[in-house]
This record gives structure tokens, sequence and C-alpha cells, in this order.
């Protein structure tokens, strides 16, 4: 036997979603800036539709029928679905090419999410990646040769995402922080982290060795995850394969931000939406973004 398929008014499944999040009709009325009659009777379209209660009336507080429960998933994700398919219908179309430069530290664990966000918003637009050092970053952004930079530094910039902690990292339940020297894998000079490594060890009398010397943090993960030596991370950028290294068993680090800067005179109307897909992303995840 054949299933008859009718369409469902979208407004009606947000108005039930509503009531279910705002816990009242009047809660809902409020939120969708609707009369409290207006959403009684939005609700009971719905159950006429559906041939049964969604609400069971008899208690004070709203809930559902089993009937409701089975619906409430799924009228979530049509309205997604249906919000989702607006905005990128109305969000205007960008086309163009934008240079976007970030450390190599932070790439893998901040961009990602970024990336594909704005790909989705922006299919149009050419997105050229550029990782290097922040120093060299800067001065390219300066140079006019890149639109947007990502950086990580030891004070916050006029725009900063993220404030977080230096950390030393090593193997889970490795021993090369006990080590005497002890075994630092570092970047190249530019490494942001590398002075500051090395003054925490020289202020502590430590002595150390370099183990890694690297412009990129592949071989530094290796290095670690083999349980060779440790090397500085900002606490939120430490690898699944590796741990902070206790407080105790180490010298303490200084803060580190991470910082967003444009093109002086940016308006290119791509790259300022990709400035603010990274805001977004930052702020979502993380209670210190601006």
């Amino acid at each position: 036997m054949s299933v008859i398929t009718r369409d469902i008014d979208i407004a009606l499944l947000r108005t039930f979603a509503s009531v279910v999040d705002a816990g009242s009709m009047t809660g809902a009325a409020n939120a969708q800036n609707l009369t409290q009659a207006a959403v009684s009777q939005q609700v009971k379209r719905l159950e006429e539709l559906f041939k049964g209660q969604l609400f069971d009336r008899s208690q004070r507080q709203v809930k559902l029928t089993s009937m409701g429960q089975r619906l409430l998933s799924h009228a979530k994700r049509m309205v997604s679905i249906n919000d989702e398919i607006w905005a990128t219908m109305m969000a205007p179309e960008f086309d163009g090419e934008v240079n976007l430069g970030v450390p190599h530290d932070i790439f893998k664990p901040f961009m990602p999410a970024v990336l594909r966000s704005f790909n989705k918003a922006c299919p149009n637009v050419n997105l050229v990646l550029h990782s290097s050092a922040t120093s060299s970053l800067l001065e390219e952004l300066h140079q006019g040769k890149l639109d947007i930079v990502l950086t990580t530094e030891p004070t916050p910039g006029k725009e900063m995402l993220l404030a977080d902690a230096l950390v030393w990292a090593g193997m889970k339940g490795g021993q090369a922080y006990a080590q005497n020297p002890l075994p630092v894998a570092l970047g190249h000079d530019e490494c942001a982290f590398k002075s500051y490594a090395l003054e925490a060890l020289s202020s502590e009398g430590i002595d150390w060795k370099l183990s890694c010397h690297v412009g990129s943090n592949d071989p530094i993960i290796a290095l670690l995850e083999a349980d060779l030596g440790v090397a500085p991370f900002i606490a939120h950028t430490v690898p699944d394969g590796l741990e902070i290294v206790p407080l105790d068993k180490l010298p303490s680090l200084p803060p580190f931000y991470i910082n967003l800067y444009q093109k002086p005179g940016l308006n290119d109307p791509a790259a300022l939406e990709l400035a603010n897909h990274i805001r977004s992303e930052f702020t979502s995840r993380y209670s210190r973004a601006a």
C-alpha cells in the first residue's frame, strides 16, 4: 500500500519546535513574534495534518506525546535545512581570489572548519593558502601580498581571537622531559615560541640540546611521538597523539595570543567574508574569542 505524501509547512514545524524549546505556548509566541492564539492555531493545524496530538494538554507544563517525540528531531532537521537553503540562496555571490596566511602550528587545529564553511558559502572564490612563521606572514601582509593573516604572538593584537597558554608537550606517558640534557624540538629561528622556550630553560638552569630544527610541525610531532624530545605548543593545538608535560616538570612559559590582521585598506568582499568566517569559528569554539 503506497503512502500518500503531502507537503509540510515549514512555519508549522518551526512553531512546534519553538514551543518545545521555550517550554510553553507563551514562550514560543514571544520567540516567534506571534500571538499566543497564532501559535496555538499553528500547532492545531500540524496536529490535524498528522491526525493526532503532539502535546499532552492534561499537563500544566509542555509535555510531548509519543507522536510529538517522534516528530521533534525531524522537525528541527527540516527547519535547519530550510534555514541553510535560505542563507545559501540569499548570500551574495563572491568570486575572485583571497590570499590567507596562517602559521604552521595553528593551521591543522583551527582552519579545516573555517575552510569548509567558507568554501560552502563562497564556492566561486579561489582561496590561496600561505603557511609560514608569524613574522614572515606579517611582512607579506604589509607588502600587500596577503589579504588576511592569523598570527601567534606573545601580546594581544588589535583583534585577538584567542588567549591561550604556551605549554610543553611530549609523548603520552613519555619520559623525554626527564632527560639531561633536555632534548628540545624547535622550529626555525623565526619560530615565535623559540626564544621564550629557551629563555625559560636558561632561567631555570636546565641544560638542553636541539633534537629537531625544522620549519614545519610534522617532523616535530613525529619526534615527540617517539619520545625523543619535548616542544612548546599553544595548549589548544597539542596534537591528539601527544600530551602536555606536567607543570612541575619543566619551567612555565608565557601566554600566547592568536590574532587576526587584515591588509590595510582591505575592501574586497570575499576577503572580508573570509574574515567573518574565521571570527565566527573562534567565537563558537572558545570563550575568549573576539
